[in-house]
């Protein structure tokens, strides 16, 4: 996202102080137009209510029809002109001729303004026209005898000098509220955008947008599956190779985010983590038939639990990378030990050598090869799944090394699986049962490991016995938990609990016998589908 050329503040700033202003203008013209109406709507009111109040005085009247006291009409009119304020107030005759006047000399002349006709014929209205005194509003009003015969009409007038200058301190009013409402308004914008600035951590919106997409790009850019929920146990986060391994289960019917946790992963543990905030690590789960190995951690901010996220991956490609891994350290494993044989025998050839026994070095090295044929060719013959058969060289190699009698029985021919990750499933079993046995063979007298193979009836059956120290009874029961071990050092007791984990996988079954100082034994029985022809070619042994 492209950087802007202003800051948030002052775009906030300046769109607020746009806003304020605008709508202060749009405020002063309406509440302007509707201050001048009602102004000069008030004046006429008040010209009409003068202009009858006159004409119902009975001085009027009397002056109008008696002459003896027309003079009367002036001084009423001249006391009702101070009074309301007014610039003028006229009585006239039927003729239009003055009987009142501001300017006393002008009495006795008729009317100016060219605006009194219609009164003269009983109407009574507003005008604006210019007279002796200048431009004014002015109000007619017909005057009636008790016969209801006019007699005359009285003009009241107020100079529209005046009505400009009431409209014009009017505005100027409006207009102090005005600048007075845009300084408030940019004092607020200011504040607001200090706030909105402290919120956001001092960012911009596109840091913030930038922030945003990269933590995205981030998150489904991971192999691992990630799933957030809030304090409330809402999906709010899930990335793209949760999605994958959903829908590998058959639970992208629906989008998740937005449902709650356990409506959507129903038997799901993340929820739990919002109420007991312990991190709950390499944990396996099963989702429809999909095994996921997953880590559910607590989301914490400011020592408030508000949510919880949960990082997985598919167990078949855990098994996939362990099954490498196995194989280059079973192969490690093998290549070390048989180096550090053959050094010996070479010792042994060179001080034949210099001894110049050559018929006894010729007989040595066709022990050796015969031995490493037959060790070789034996293992192949009987257990037909090369990886398997190599793992079983190798742990032969690694006994020798250790100074241990490895023997292998082979009741039957061994096939292939017909499911290649179960070869991993009895590495894992086989590989730690036998590290045991060399283990604990290691500070005995007679430093021996039996292993015996048989395949029965699609059944597998593999007894490791061994002549070490054996377990104490007490330990016997809890041998198989996570963490329980018997021998010293931290990151110990996973071993005999991998091995558990895989037979019940399997659905199969794990036996133990053990006794101090007379060894132990470990009988597994699994299923085990062969692949190809799978047929038992008979019995056979091999020492």
């Amino acid at each position: 996202m492209p950087k802007p050329k202003f800051k948030l503040s002052t775009m906030i700033i300046l769109f607020v102080c746009l806003v304020v202003l605008v709508s202060l203008l749009i405020t002063d013209l309406l509440i302007t137009d509707t201050t001048s109406d009602n102004i000069e709507e008030q004046l006429e009111e008040k010209a009409i209510i003068v202009s009858r109040t006159v004409a119902a005085s009975q001085v009027v009247k009397s002056g109008l029809q008696d002459e003896s006291q027309e003079n009367n009409i002036q001084d009423y009119a001249m006391t009702i002109q101070d009074a309301a304020d007014v610039m003028f107030v006229v009585v006239m005759d039927m003729n239009g001729i003055r009987k009142s006047h501001p300017d006393p000399e002008r009495i006795g002349n008729h009317f100016v303004g060219g605006d009194e006709k219609r009164v003269l014929q009983g109407e009574s209205y507003t005008s604006r026209s210019t007279g002796t005194l200048g431009k004014s509003l002015r109000a007619f009003t017909p005057i009636y005898d008790e016969d209801q015969n006019q007699i005359g009409a009285v003009a009241v007038g107020i100079s529209l000098q005046a009505v400009e200058a009431s409209i014009q301190q009017n505005q100027q009013q409006i207009l102090i509220g005005t600048v007075i409402g845009l300084i408030v308004g940019i004092i607020g914008a200011f504040l607001l955008a200090n706030y909105i600035k402290k919120s956001l951590f001092g960012l911009e919106p596109y840091a913030i947008a930038r922030i945003h997409e990269e933590r995205n790009q981030m998150l489904h850019s991971v192999h691992e599956g990630i799933i957030a929920i809030d304090k409330d146990a809402t999906i709010v986060l899930v990335n793209r190779s949760a999605r994958r391994i959903f829908q590998k289960a058959g639970l992208m019917e629906q989008e998740p985010i937005g449902m709650e946790i356990n409506e959507f992963l129903p038997g799901t543990l993340l929820a739990d983590i919002l109420t007991n905030p312990e991190p709950d690590l390499d944990e396996e789960q099963i989702i429809n038939g999909v095994s996921i190995i997953t880590n559910r951690v607590p989301i914490v901010v400011n020592d408030e639990v508000v949510g919880a996220i949960a990082t997985f991956r598919d167990k078949t490609e855990v098994n996939q990378l362990a099954e490498q891994l196995t194989g280059v350290q079973m192969y490690a494993d093998t290549l070390r030990a048989q180096s550090h044989e053959f050094m010996n025998q070479l010792h042994v050839l060179l001080g034949m050598i210099k001894l110049e026994e050559y018929d006894q070095v010729k007989s040595f090295i066709s022990k050796l090869v015969d031995h490493q044929a037959h060790e070789v060719g034996n293992v192949t013959r009987f257990i037909k799944d090369p990886a398997f058969a190599g793992f079983i060289i190798g742990k032969m190699s690694y006994a020798r090394e250790a100074h241990v009698d490895f023997d292998i029985y082979c009741e039957t021919e061994i096939p292939e699986p017909a499911d290649p990750a179960l070869t991993h499933e009895l590495i894992t079993i086989l590989g730690n049962i036998v590290d045991n046995a060399i283990d604990s063979v290691s500070i005995s007298r007679e430093k021996t490991i039996t292993l015996e193979l048989s395949y029965i009836d699609e059944l597998l059956t593999m007894k490791v016995s061994d002549t070490g120290t054996g377990i104490a009874e007490e330990k016997q029961e809890e041998i198989y938990r996570k963490g329980v071990s018997s021998k010293a050092g931290h990151h110990r007791g996973f071993g005999l609990h991998l091995v558990q984990t895989s037979v019940e996988q399997l659905e199969g079954s794990i036996e133990m016998d053990s006794s101090p100082g007379q060894g132990s034994t470990f009988s597994i029985i699994i299923p085990y589908e062969a692949g190809g022809d799978g047929n038992d070619p008979g019995a056979g042994r091999r020492r």
